[in-house]
């Protein structure tokens, strides 16, 4: 979800934070996604999988230029256990 606070524009999308959704956002997008890096990984490993699992034909994370597939392919390049198969 998106949130706002104080004026001040606050991202936090199913327990991944702002930083976290910057620090994964190299590993998102096309044409040429990079390994994530050990902060994408932590906010990863935070995350709501399941949450992240409803936005996968969402028209929200291709507005925001995230590639859905990417996306959710992050817990796996992470070596986190995902419990939840979208």
């Amino acid at each position: 979800m998106v949130v706002f606070l104080g004026g001040a524009k606050a991202m936090d999308l199913c327990n991944v934070t702002e930083d976290g959704l910057t620090a994964c956002k190299p590993s998102v997008v096309q044409p040429n996604p990079v390994e994530p890096s050990p902060e994408c990984c932590d906010a990863v490993s935070g995350a709501d999988l399941k949450c992240l699992c409803s936005y996968k034909n969402s028209f929200m994370l291709p507005s925001l230029g995230i590639d859905p597939d990417l996306a959710l392919a992050l817990p796996a390049k992470c070596n986190i256990p995902n419990p939840t198969e979208c």
